[in-house]
């Protein structure tokens, strides 16, 4: 009897040598590599389910409550012309999510634990700081878009708002527990309801639909016009959010891929077309709420509504639409929950990827949801609704300093050979994300200049 040859091993990939530490146990260790991926024989179909669901946990980040501020001010002062600039961001946005994705794909490790691995403990410390501060920002605009979406619905006073969003908590354990893919499915089924009550406010609000597909082409003005070029920083700044490039650059790690370069690159593919699909979801809410905007109040004369309150309370009476308000505050709802449940988990990624510890996850919610709550609260009992709009505003600034800390590394480490073997970025890619990256930097300062000295 004639013994078969063994089969022949297969071939090994060159080791990635460019980073300072080995690599490190994963962050979501919970619930990493748990969810099975076909072969790469399977359809396409199949294998795009399978790695369907980090890109809307992802694109959660993009419609937040601190988005609707700056959408509501650039449609009702400038109609649709803002559009374009939606639009760029969310391009901007899709070439940034697939670069945090093939990260975490190609090297195993977070944005958090790139950054550990590459920098001096000292300067990996900063980055940490003040990547907490850019969460908290976050977690503040979810506390105070919830509390007024309670108010708005249930006249719940602002306050106690505030204080039940500590409840999250519990919620949160809860999903998490049941396992990721349950996890992504409720983020999946708010984003479908946010998605269905916008729809209706278009419908109700009746645009100009030519001067919509106008706004979508770029316009001399908003770079001429300096009250206009703010607005439209605002925009870019609360669209493209530092911690969604942390939190994605991680959770496309959930899936069980082939550790080869065939299942790398298969696992590249169907995670960018996860998160561009569903960025183009969030493109659609952001400037739904424009465009809402540019119908009801621009066109109508009322061209400073840029308080959520006010929004609420005018578009019944101008729509003419007795739901228009109520779907209104039940999407800004959905909008805070979706983000408070992907900022949790951004939160636990950041802490355990900088500084290799593991904290009982109720206990980095606590914390996290109290450094939110404690100046919300505050601000809601002596300034009222005018004190939390400009809190919500505040919020966007803060994380538009912390967005070219996470933006800069990431395309540092995506176009390094040493770092990324096979899978660094193509010349003309990396060209591209420093001239993307050049320009959030160069507009978030300029922004930050106008808010605090302009």
């Amino acid at each position: 009897m004639t013994i078969p040859p063994p089969a022949p091993a297969p071939p090994q990939e060159a080791p990635l040598t460019g980073w300072r530490r080995p690599r490190h146990a994963p962050s979501l260790v919970e619930v990493f590599g748990s969810i099975k991926v076909p072969p790469a024989s399977a359809s396409f179909w199949r294998k795009l389910f399978a790695f369907w669901g980090p890109g809307l946990m992802v694109a959660v980040g993009y419609m937040d409550p601190g988005n609707w501020a700056t959408d509501l001010a650039g449609g009702s002062r400038y109609g649709y012309t803002l559009l374009s600039v939606i639009l760029i961001s969310n391009l901007f946005a899709m070439l940034l999510q697939h670069l945090a994705a093939k990260l975490g794909i190609v090297t195993g490790r977070d944005l958090a634990q790139a950054c550990r691995d590459h920098y001096s403990k000292p300067v990996a410390m900063v980055l940490w700081v003040l990547c907490e501060i850019a969460i908290a920002a976050c977690d503040l605009a979810e506390v105070i878009g919830s509390a007024i979406a309670l108010n708005l619905l249930f006249g719940l006073p602002l306050a106690w708002g505030v204080v039940l969003t500590i409840l999250d908590v519990l919620v949160v354990l809860m999903l998490q527990s049941r396992g990721f893919r349950v996890l992504e499915s409720i983020v999946g089924g708010l984003i479908v309801l946010i998605f269905g009550c916008f729809l209706y406010e278009i419908i109700v609000s009746h645009p100009d639909y030519f001067a919509l597909l106008k706004g979508l082409v770029p316009q001399p003005q908003v770079v001429t016009n300096p009250q206009m070029l703010y607005v439209a920083i605002g925009i870019l700044g609360a669209t493209v959010m530092p911690h969604n490039l942390y939190l994605h650059s991680s959770i496309v790690q959930t899936r069980a891929i082939e550790q080869t370069e065939e299942g790398r690159r298969m696992a590249i593919k169907f995670s960018t077309i996860d998160s561009t699909v569903a960025l183009f979801l969030a493109f659609f809410v952001n400037a739904a709420i424009l465009v809402m905007a540019a119908a009801a109040f621009h066109s109508t004369g009322r061209q400073n509504v840029a308080d959520i309150n006010e929004a609420h309370q005018l578009l019944t009476p101008v729509l003419g639409a007795g739901a228009a308000s109520i779907v209104f505050a039940v999407a800004l709802l959905a909008s805070g929950q979706n983000s408070t449940l992907t900022g949790t988990l951004a939160g636990q990624i950041v802490m355990e990827g900088f500084l290799d510890l593991k904290l009982k996850l109720w206990v980095r919610r606590i914390i996290t949801r109290g450094i939110a709550i404690v100046p919300a609260l505050i601000v809601t009992l002596l300034y009222g609704e005018k004190g939390t709009g400009e809190l919500l505003v505040l919020s966007q600034v803060i994380l538009s300093f912390q967005l070219s800390f996470a933006v800069v590394p990431l395309v540092l480490f995506t176009g390094s050979k040493a770092k990324m073997g096979v899978f660094a970025n193509k010349p003309w890619v990396q060209i591209v994300a420093w001239l993307v990256s050049a320009i959030i930097i160069l507009l978030n300062v300029y922004l930050l200049a106008q808010t605090f000295w302009g």
